[in-house]
C-alpha cells in the first residue's frame, strides 16, 4: 500500500477530522480550531469515511498549472544568454529574445531562470549582489549559518567592493540650459579601444551628440557639436571635463602645438556661437553622462558585436541612425514637451568655418606656408598672392577639410604647393577643366590673428576658456 505523506495544513485537518470521528467530538469546537465552516466539516468527515487520509491530499498536488512554460524554453533562454547574449543585462536581454528570437517571456521569468542557474545580470545592485554572493559561499561552504550575522556580512562585503554613493541634485528647468559632454574611452568593436564622444542634456537626457574617433580629440567633439547644432540648435552651456582633451598646456614650452591646444580651439568655436564652457575635474559632478557611458557600455558594445561592426565608419552610422534614436525613445523624456533655450541654427557655411581649426603661422623665404608637413600657397581669385618673409598669418582648417589663411585682415585660399607638376606643356595635352569657384568667405572677427592669440593667452593663464 502507498505511503500518503501530508503537508503541515493537510495533517492539521487530517488529525481534527480523525479525533472527532474516533470520538464523536464536537464539530462546532473543531469549525473554531481549523478556522472552516460546519458545512465544510460535514464534507470533511464524509472525505474521511469514504477515502481516508489520502482524501486530505490536495486535488492539484503534482498537478502542473496551464500557463506553465516548457522547460525547454528556459533552457533555450540560458543557452541563449551564455553563447550569443552573454553580457546584456536581463531587461535588455528580454527585449532581443522578443524582437530577434521570438521568446516573449516576463522580466520575472528571466531574472527567476538566469538567477537559478548562477548568472547574474552585469547591471545588478550592491544588495543584490551581496545575497547572491552570500548564497554562493553557502553552497561552496565558505560561510555556515551558525556564523553571526557580523561575521557573514564581514565575508560578503569582503567578496563584493562598495562603490562610492552620491546624492542626487535638480536637474535644469529647460531644455539646453546644460549639455553634460564625456570622452569614454572602451573596446567598443573590433579589436582595438575608441573614444565614444557623448554629450546628454540634462533636462531631460536626451542624447544631442554622439561620435567614435580613435582617441578623445578636437574632431570628435566637433562632429558632436557639428549634430547639436545642425539638429537642435544652439545651446546655453557645455559642462565637461577639465582633461587633456580641453585643458592642454605641454610642460615643455617647445612642444605646445596650437593644433593640440584643444581647449583654446573649442572654447574659441564655443565663443563664437555664445555657448558657455565650464569643465570640472571632479567626474561626479557630471554624473548624467557617466551613468549613460554605462549604460552604452551595457548596450552599445554588444548591439555592434551583434551586427558584426567592427569599423570606425559603420559603427558611427549605426550610432547615429540606429542606436541613438532608440534610446532616446526608451530612456528619454520628450524634449518637445519643455521649455527650450537653443538658440536658431546658423548656416551650414557659418557652422563650417565656425568649427575650425586655427594655427598661427609665417610666411617663409618662398612664399609658402608649411601645414601638417605639406606646403601651401595663398591665392586670391586664382592668382598666386606674394608676401614678405616671416609675414604673420593664421591658417583656417574648416570642418569639411578646406584650407583658408588669414593675412593682413583678409582671407586668401590655400593650395598645396605640389613636387612635380600634374602636367607638361612641352609633352602632354592640356585639357582646360573649368574649376569650381570655391567659397571664401568675408573676413569676420574669429579670423583674426590677434584675437586667437588673446583668446589662448587668456585661456591659459586666467583659466576663462569661453
Amino acid at each position: 500500500m502507498r505511503k500518503v505523506e501530508l503537508r503541515m495544513k493537510e495533517q492539521e485537518k487530517y488529525d481534527v477530522i480523525k479525533e472527532l470521528v474516533d470520538h464523536n467530538g464536537n464539530k462546532n469546537r473543531a469549525s473554531e480550531k481549523l478556522g472552516i465552516s460546519r458545512r465544510q466539516i460535514d464534507r470533511l468527515i464524509i472525505t474521511y469515511k469514504e477515502k481516508g487520509k489520502s482524501g486530505f491530499v490536495h486535488g492539484n498536488r503534482s498537478r502542473k498549472p496551464v500557463s506553465t512554460l516548457d522547460k525547454s524554453i528556459s533552457e533555450d533562454i540560458i543557452t541563449l544568454y551564455k553563447n550569443k547574449y552573454y553580457d546584456f543585462n536581463f531587461n535588455h536581454f528580454k527585449e532581443f529574445l522578443a524582437e530577434k528570437e521570438n521568446i516573449k517571456v516576463s522580466y520575472k521569468y528571466i531574472y527567476n531562470t538566469l538567477t537559478k542557474a548562477g548568472i547574474l545580470s552585469p547591471k545588478a545592485r550592491k544588495k543584490t549582489k551581496r545575497a547572491f554572493a552570500k548564497q554562493k559561499l553557502l553552497q561552496e561552504k565558505k560561510i555556515n549559518l551558525a556564523m553571526s550575522d557580523e561575521q557573514i556580512n564581514e565575508i560578503v562585503n569582503h567578496e563584493i567592493a562598495l562603490e562610492d554613493s552620491h546624492p542626487r541634485l535638480e536637474k535644469p528647468k529647460y531644455f539646453g540650459e546644460i549639455i553634460e559632454q564625456d570622452g569614454s574611452i572602451h573596446l567598443w568593436f573590433g579589436d582595438k579601444k575608441t573614444c565614444l564622444h557623448l554629450a546628454i542634456d540634462k533636462a531631460t537626457s536626451t542624447i544631442v551628440g554622439a561620435w567614435f574617433d580613435k582617441q578623445e580629440t578636437l574632431n570628435g567633439y566637433y562632429h558632436v557639436l557639428y549634430q547639436i547644432l545642425i539638429n537642435y540648435g544652439i545651446p546655453y552651456k557645455f559642462f565637461t571635463d577639465n582633461r587633456t582633451v580641453f585643458n592642454y598646456m605641454s610642460l615643455n614650452p617647445d612642444k605646445r602645438t596650437s593644433e593640440k591646444d584643444v581647449l583654446t580651439q573649442y572654447g574659441y568655436a564655443c565663443k563664437q556661437l555664445g555657448i558657455a564652457l565650464e569643465t570640472s575635474s571632479v567626474s561626479q559632478a557630471k554624473g548624467l553622462v557617466e551613468r549613460t557611458n554605462g549604460t552604452f557600455q551595457g548596450r552599445l558594445v554588444q548591439e555592434l558585436r551583434l551586427n558584426n561592426i567592427t569599423t570606425i565608419d559603420d559603427a558611427n552610422k549605426y550610432l547615429t541612425n540606429v542606436f541613438v534614436p532608440n534610446f532616446n525613445k526608451k530612456f528619454a523624456l520628450d524634449y518637445k514637451k519643455f521649455p527650450t533655450v537653443f538658440e536658431a541654427s546658423p548656416s551650414k557655411e557659418v557652422i563650417n568655418y565656425t568649427l575650425a581649426i586655427l594655427t598661427p603661422r609665417k610666411i617663409d623665404n618662398g612664399n609658402s606656408i608649411k601645414f601638417n608637413k605639406e606646403y601651401y600657397q595663398p591665392y586670391s581669385n586664382n592668382e598666386l598672392k606674394c608676401f614678405l618673409p616671416k609675414t604673420e598669418c593664421l591658417v583656417i582648417k574648416a570642418f569639411n577639410g578646406d584650407l583658408l589663411v588669414t593675412i593682413d585682415e583678409k582671407v586668401y585660399e590655400l593650395r598645396k604647393l605640389q613636387r612635380n607638376t600634374s602636367s607638361s606643356k612641352e609633352f602632354d595635352e592640356i585639357v582646360q577643366v573649368k574649376e569650381k569657384k570655391k567659397y571664401i568667405p568675408p573676413m569676420t572677427h574669429p579670423w583674426k590673428l590677434a584675437s586667437f592669440k588673446k583668446q589662448l593667452h587668456k585661456s591659459h593663464y586666467q583659466h576663462q576658456y569661453a
